[in-house]
């Protein structure tokens, strides 16, 4: 009998080898359906697939050849051609009958058997993508797990009696798939890795009183053995659960509290990474969430772990050993530049971040692939191409599964079965497919090579590791630290001794000290390159004393020789640094990225960077949100700090960015504590409706922060002002309070967010004795209070206060009232003598309080020619002439006040020069101090001439009316 001539085409489309043996079994199929009564299915899309599935597939030719009936019946039902939705695995098992366990064994592998043929028939027809294939095959070993348990279940109940949970309800357990099944990426072969647990331990009312976890035991050994053991009809999944707790050597099942247990103090390293995938698959998913989210908190830390590099590193070169040994390098799983190394490269990444970084805790690689390039953690380059490689990687590994149905990752060594999978995959011979895999790998493992590459001890010198370890006498020592370039080789010995054999030193790990010994001789060996490795070696000690605690961060240092370069040019320039490190030690990642690093944001990136970073955050959970705005305020304030030690940007840029992260920050803090108590107490009148953010509410910044001139440890002067026509009337929600009272909290509520003091430190320090009475007046004033206090109440210190007054956040009609305000009390007529003279009193109390009297130093603020006479002269004259001049009333910041006194003819040219660039060099100084740990005091001779011509210019502008004869 000859093959119909549409199966003769197609078979001369084959590579000549696969011709003969193909031929051989589709005339035997044809036997078989014509004793059948039956026939082939004649659409061109058929017979193509029929061919190219075939020749491809040694198990699925088998299986169709020994049970016609059974392609017939995924032809039939539409079930080959078609895509399942999610629910058809457990529908058709749903339909099964089963009357004991050897039943359900048949059953399952027959089901099994049938599915695994259309699942391969649809990837190697190319009817189906990678991501249907992978999940297919995911979901066929959920529904395979969730009907067999709930079969052997019941079983077990009727026989035993059925656990109860603390509340009387059925007890059952919970089984995890692991790895590529709990990410819905099972291959086509895989076995399936299960972890069984159940909730509470309990005593069944059977004679034998047998405890559950005796019942669930036999459970769990009676569900691996259904799906696992092979039988004449083979086996429904090989099932491995050697990655529950202890191994092989521990209990099949644990209780939660048990898991939990072990979890969080025994379990070793790697099985955090292998935890990344897990999810429920079976069993009480009630019950289960509360396992699961035990398990998040066991892989994802809190911090940056870095140390989960040198873990899976490791973990790769045990596996690259092992394949050596078995001479199996063609592994396309575990070889170099395989789908291990790509699943390496997403999940340290997760492990590192993932507690930090919420949208990596996801347990599909290609999402957390995407999910890497989308941040920057791996160039978007990299991060395409790992995408790429990966499908092309699970695409071959499924095929060469596909051939015989057997577990393997190894390229196969068969011609024929070479020849098979270059076709199956469409390409036209094996040298061209091996050339491609070639090359898709080497793209993988120069990735790989990337993200785990690690300073070479022999990089960091001898000299380095042998002043480190000390193992020569101390003369060579002293010899070598003087060849580095130290001035004080002898101190700098020191230092390195008293460092090792501090307490925090000597409390590390073994895995913490391993840490340590990698990273000091690097650190001893990029010292002479700065001009300072004295005290530059001094600071990082110190520094390392004070993090070591927490090796992450030694780790990050260890495994980035550029951070590792970045954070000493930043120490050796400026010990504010090395003291904000040690006080937020979470900043060190940020050491990671130059580009970043150096490259403080603009307002409008600074306020979506926040946004995105609050977006995860739980309206109503404070803690967390205080966490948050503090973590990015320190990481902003560093870049500002490192770009300004480099001379990236000029003094002005640095008040001006240090202002707009203050900025960000309050106006976001402002709207998280409206969100809270609107949603407790609901909305002030007409609120609700508004197309303001907060309305009637809003926040002015005074002194430095109104004027736009923060410093690395400012404070912020803060008024809060408020706008309601009625202040008894009530809020809207669930537990209404009046106006008066809910902006009272509100303003609360802003300033605990801003000031209170945390393990992550303080967000900013907040001064509201500019508000009406001071300390004394109510924390929020409604705006007509304020305007009326202003005008009729208030010192004249206050009036100058007002010139730096600026809006800073809230009610935009606020804004405009404020303006106004402002506006109005800044023109109102005044009598310039007498304001003279109320100036020049209230700046010589300043003078004689607050300035320094060390001797042979200029304190840069409150000495006589200094910032604070600057200020107060710009002041005097902004409220002698903003009634003439209302221009004078629009900016805050002195340098552009002074341009308006010049331009309005209120100040010589020349004065306005002299002052603004005295003003300039004064702040100028004043952050390099603060940079250096020092206070705003100049030595007197370098600043002599400007705080001479500063006193001139305050006399003259300043100068009293003579008395008359």
């Amino acid at each position: 009998m000859t093959l119909n001539h549409d199966l003769q085409a197609e078979l001369l489309k084959l590579p000549e080898g696969l011709r003969p043996p193909l031929a051989a079994n589709l005339q035997q199929w044809q036997e078989k359906l014509d004793a059948l009564s039956q026939e082939l299915p004649s659409s061109p899309e058929f017979t193509a697939s029929l061919v190219k599935v075939w020749a491809s597939s040694q198990f699925v030719t088998e299986n169709c050849l020994r049970l016609p009936e059974l392609l017939m019946g995924l032809v039939v039902s539409g079930d080959l051609s078609g895509h399942y939705a999610e629910p058809s695995y457990h529908n058709q098992l749903k339909n099964l009958t089963v009357a004991d366990e050897t039943e359900l064994m048949l059953k399952l592998r027959q089901f099994r058997r049938r599915e695994m043929v259309r699942i391969a028939w649809r990837d190697l027809a190319g009817w189906a993508p990678l991501s249907e294939t992978l999940l297919d095959l995911s979901r066929l070993a959920d529904a395979c797990i969730q009907y067999a348990l709930a079969f052997l279940y019941a079983q077990a109940c009727e026989k035993r009696g059925t656990p109860v949970l603390a509340d009387g309800g059925p007890q059952q357990m919970v089984v995890l798939g692991m790895g590529k099944l709990g990410a819905y990426e099972l291959n086509y072969s895989s076995d399936i890795d299960l972890i069984f647990a159940y909730p509470e331990d309990g005593v069944l009312a059977d004679r034998k009183a047998t405890t559950y976890g005796e019942f669930f035991t036999r459970l769990c050994q009676s569900l691996v053995k259904v799906l696992d053991e092979i039988t004449a009809d083979g086996f429904v999944f090989r099932t491995d659960i050697r990655l529950r707790p202890y191994g092989d050597s521990g209990a099949v099942i644990m209780t939660f509290d048990g898991m939990e247990h072990y979890y969080l103090t025994q379990a070793r390293e790697w099985e955090r990474y292998a935890m990344i995938k897990a999810r429920q698959v079976a069993g009480d998913f009630v019950m289960g969430a509360q396992l699961m989210a035990m398990l998040k908190a066991f892989v994802y830390r809190r911090y940056l772990d870095y140390g989960a590099f040198e873990e899976l590193r490791s973990l790769k070169m045990q596996i690259m050993q092992e394949l050596r040994r078995k001479d199996r390098l063609d592994n396309v799983k575990l070889g170099a530049g395989g789908i291990r190394e790509v699943e390496f490269i997403g999940q340290a990444f997760q492990l590192i971040r993932g507690g930090t970084e919420k949208s990596l805790q996801q347990r599909g690689i290609l999402d957390v692939l995407q999910r890497l390039g989308e941040l920057n953690l791996l160039t978007p380059a990299d991060a395409g191409q790992l995408i790429t490689a990966y499908g092309f990687l699970r695409r071959v590994e499924n095929h060469i599964q596909q051939y015989q149905d057997k577990q393997t990752h190894d390229l196969p060594t068969n011609p024929l079965a070479q020849q098979s999978l270059a076709y199956s995959l469409d390409f036209a011979d094996w040298t061209t497919f091996k050339a491609t895999l070639d090359r898709v790998r080497a793209q993988v493992h120069g990735v790989f090579e990337q993200v785990f590459s690690l300073s070479k001890p022999e990089h960091t010198g001898v000299q380095g590791q042998q002043l480190w370890q000390g193992n020569t006498d101390e003369a060579d020592l002293l010899g070598q630290l003087q060849e580095y370039g130290f001035a004080d080789p002898q101190n700098s010995l020191t230092l390195i001794k008293h460092f090792k054999s501090a307490p925090p030193i000597r409390r590390l790990s073994a895995k913490g000290a391993a840490v340590l010994d990698r990273l000091m001789p690097q650190l001893l060996a990029a010292l002479p390159a700065l001009t300072n490795p004295d005290e530059t070696l001094r600071r990082v000690l110190g520094l390392f004393e004070a993090v070591a605690g927490r090796t992450v961060y030694l780790s990050l240092l260890a495994e980035n020789p550029d951070a590792l370069a970045q954070l000493l040019r930043l120490i050796s320039a400026s010990v504010w640094v090395c003291d904000y490190l040690a006080r937020y030690p979470i900043l060190f990642d940020e050491l990671l990225d130059p580009r970043s690093l150096f490259a403080p944001l603009q307002k409008q990136d600074l306020d979506k960077q926040l946004a995105d970073m609050l977006a995860t955050v739980d309206s109503q959970d404070l803690e967390q949100l205080m966490i948050v705005l503090r973590q990015f305020k320190q990481q902003q304030v560093l870049k500002v700090a490192a770009a300004d030690i480099m001379g990236i940007i000029p003094l002005m840029v640095v008040s001006d960015y240090l202002t707009t992260i203050a900025e960000s920050v309050v106006a976001q803090v402002l709207e998280r504590a409206w969100l809270m108590l609107t949603e407790k107490h609901g909305f002030p009148p007409d609120g609700r409706d508004s197309p303001h953010t907060t309305p009637g509410f809003a926040i002015l910044g005074l002194g430095k922060f109104g004027g736009i001139e923060l410093g690395y440890g400012s404070d912020l002067d803060l008024v809060f002002l408020c706008d309601y026509d009625n202040g008894l009337a009530m809020t809207d929600g669930g537990k209404p309070v009046s106006c008066a009272q809910f902006y009272g909290r509100l303003g609360l509520k802003v300033r605990h967010i801003l000031d209170t003091n945390l393990l992550s430190g303080i967000l900013y320090e907040v001064d509201m004795r500019l508000r009406p009475s001071g300390d004394s007046g109510l924390l929020v004033t409604h705006i007509k209070t304020y305007h009326d206090y202003l005008r009729d109440q208030a010192w004249t210190w206050e009036h100058q206060a007002l010139v730096r007054g600026r809006f800073i956040a809230g009610d935009d009609c606020l804004k405009k009232g404020f303006a106004s305000l402002r506006h109005d009390i800044l023109s109102l007529p005044r009598d310039t003598a007498a304001l003279k003279t109320e100036v020049r009193e209230m700046r010589e109390k300043m003078r004689q309080a607050l300035a320094s009297k060390e001797a042979g130093k200029f304190d840069l603020k409150q000495g006589r020619g200094g910032i604070a006479d600057i200020e107060f002269m710009v002041q005097f004259l902004v409220l002698a002439h903003a009634a003439t001049h209302p221009a004078l009333t629009v900016y805050t910041d002195n340098v552009r006040l002074l341009e308006g006194l010049g331009k309005h003819g209120l100040m010589e040219e020349t004065t306005v020069t002299t002052l603004k660039a005295a003003y300039c060099t004064y702040r100028d100084l004043g952050h390099k101090l603060a940079l250096q740990g020092s206070r705003a005091l100049a030595d007197e001779t370098e600043v002599a001439g400007l705080y001479q011509s500063i006193g001139a210019v305050w006399d003259g502008v300043m100068a009293l009316p003579k008395a008359g004869p």
